[in-house]
């Protein structure tokens, strides 16, 4: 479950965090009215549950109160990463003398938590290499947020309060049962005093059960996630509905090819294959263990329900446990009830496997091309590209 910001700072701010004064508002009129308030430049914010604000533009700075209207309007009439925007956070513009990263997630090589910290802030610096990194046991010693504190080259008075921040975070991270609890960036003021300026947070849905206090201080990321999740949901619902096979966890993207893909290790090199390419996925999706046809044809139909989804990539590995025929009938069978047509729908069918040569025949008579065990993925993701 993702936090939007204003929330996820409402809690910090609660664990003695510094965090910029400013407002969550949902009119161009009431942005106006904290800009009055505040009596500052301002950052306006598109509160949405993703990362990325800043490269979609949903992160824009003003310095009077008109601007801010007209900034929070343009804002809240648009999706920015296709989500709608309806609260925009309207804060205070930090005078920065530095900004670092300081973040908290989950390593499953590790099987433990990681403390991720670097010497400085902003977009894309996960990727950047600069980063330290300190596998971790909670509660995260507090010796460990000074010498973390002191690897990003800081001393005097400025390197015990980033500390404090630091174990803070971590602890926070634990106790929350997050998979990620990112500040980016941390900003040093003129006067000396750290802020939270940007907060990224997730929860681990399996362990919400655990948070319900917590969530109760989170109204509306609780009901955004609720909104958000129907796609979700509407797969667990075609999932329960029949025992036949799996239709796994469906989580949607917003990107425009939509994937039926094979379960566990496959479906995620087959994932991290599309998005080396180029493409953008609509969703991500595990299906196997011998589906029904109607199960299939519902998968297929709820996916090419995406507004933006404009066509199918069906792969996966040689398989034992599934027939190709009853994944191509139930594949084709879902785009016919959509009333579209499979030669244009379908980017890509490769499933190597069971009865095989009756799914080829299938696919032959709608006019799709079928991919066998004689093309390699990286090929067939190549293919979508053509």
């Amino acid at each position: 479950m993702k936090i939007l910001e204003f929330e996820a700072k409402t809690l910090l701010e609660a664990q003695g965090l510094s965090i910029p004064r400013g407002e969550a508002v949902t009119t161009p009129e009431a942005a106006r009215a904290a800009v009055e308030s505040l009596a500052c430049p301002v950052v306006v914010k598109a509160q949405i549950p993703a990362g990325g604000r800043m490269k979609a533009g949903g992160i824009r700075f003003a310095a009077a109160p008109e601007e801010a209207a007209q900034t929070a309007r343009d804002l809240l009439a648009q999706p920015i990463r296709g989500f709608p925007v309806e609260r925009v956070l309207v804060e205070e513009r930090l005078d920065i003398a530095a900004e670092v990263f300081v973040a908290v997630t989950y390593d499953a090589a590790a099987r433990r938590p990681a403390l991720l910290a670097s010497a400085e802030g902003g977009i894309d610096i996960e990727s950047s290499g600069q980063i330290v990194r300190r596998p971790f046991s909670p509660p995260l010693p507090d010796y460990v947020g000074r010498e973390v504190a002191a690897e990003l080259g800081f001393h005097g008075a400025a390197l015990p309060t980033l500390a404090s921040l630091i174990t803070t975070t971590a602890r926070c991270f634990a106790r929350w049962d997050a998979l990620l609890l990112e500040l980016n960036p941390v900003v040093l003021d003129a006067s000396g005093n750290w802020w939270a300026a940007d907060v990224h947070l997730e929860l681990d849905d399996d362990a919400l059960f655990r948070q319900r206090d917590l969530l109760a201080r989170l109204p509306a990321s609780a009901e955004v996630a609720e909104r958000a999740s129907a796609f979700e949901r509407r797969a667990a619902e075609i999932d329960s509905a029949d025992h036949r096979g799996v239709a796994g966890r469906l989580v949607a993207f917003d990107g425009d090819l939509g994937l039926l893909i094979g379960g566990g290790g496959a479906s995620l090199t087959i994932l991290d294959a599309v998005l080396d390419a180029g493409l953008k996925p609509a969703n991500y999706c595990e299906i196997g263990g011998n589906p029904s046809v109607w199960k299939i044809k519902e998968l297929t139909k709820l996916i090419l329900s995406q507004p933006q989804v404009k066509r199918l990539a069906v792969i996966m590995n040689v398989v034992s446990n599934t027939r190709v025929d009853l994944m191509a009938r139930g594949v084709i069978k879902g785009i016919l009830e959509l009333g579209r047509d499979p030669r244009e729908v379908i980017a890509v069918f490769r499933i190597p496997g069971s009865w095989e040569r009756e799914g080829q025949a299938i696919l032959k008579h709608y006019g799709v091309r079928f991919f066998g065990r004689e093309t390699a993925l990286d090929q067939v993701i190549e293919a979508i590209r053509l």
